[in-house]
């Protein structure tokens, strides 16, 4: 029997270190100019983030980036500076859902 209760995020911010930005979909770029959300647009344009392994470098100039850059610090644990238009891959992770959350259990299935 799998446990589907949901596990309360504990606002730790790892899974904001992934810098999940530069997985935006182009509609949600698309709904920030509707929005008029013009900071995130020119933040995205500035980003260039690509993969190298295991990270996020940016591609103008090889600097390693270390978040999301709308992560921020409030009292210790961290908040979503975008969080009402935050993007959809944002909106679906569930803390406890990936080893990047350190909620994260894997399934032990006995042998």
């Amino acid at each position: 029997m799998s446990d589907t209760a949901e596990i309360e995020c504990q606002r730790c911010g790892k899974c904001c270190l992934a810098d999940m930005l530069d997985y935006a979909a182009e509609e949600e770029q698309d709904r920030w100019k509707r929005e008029g959300r013009e900071d995130i647009l020119r933040i995205i344009e500035q980003h260039h983030g690509v993969w190298m392994g295991d990270h996020i470098v940016s591609a103008d100039n090889g600097h390693m980036f270390r978040g999301c850059p709308f992560l921020e610090w409030e009292n210790g644990l961290t908040r979503c500076a975008i969080y009402e238009t935050r993007p959809r891959v944002c909106r679906e992770f569930r803390p406890g859902s990936s080893e990047i959350c350190p909620q994260f259990k894997p399934d032990k299935q006995e042998e």
